[in-house]
């Protein structure tokens, strides 16, 4: 176990892995700027961000197109098992 001055002093380009079930290793940074898949983070443009508000507001309105195919049904109640 480090201390908090050991960690406060820790190589810059390494990091502390803590996952479940496994022990706390060292392994180095990844430089997220090299990930083939960069451009889409918000880090590279702000328009890639997630508005969380936005999202949610969104979450249960149907879109329904012009060639889609929508069928009625009645409100069935509550179903027992």
């Amino acid at each position: 176990m480090m201390s908090q001055d050991e960690i406060a002093v820790m190589d810059g380009g390494k990091c502390i892995m803590q996952l479940r079930g496994v022990r706390p290793f060292f392994s180095n940074k990844f430089d997220i700027t090299k990930h083939k898949q960069y451009r889409l983070l918000s880090d590279f443009d702000d328009k890639n961000a997630l508005d969380i508000e936005k999202y949610v507001k969104n979450l249960c309105k149907a879109r329904v197109r012009d060639n889609d195919t929508v069928d009625e049904v009645e409100d069935a109640g509550v179903i027992e098992a």
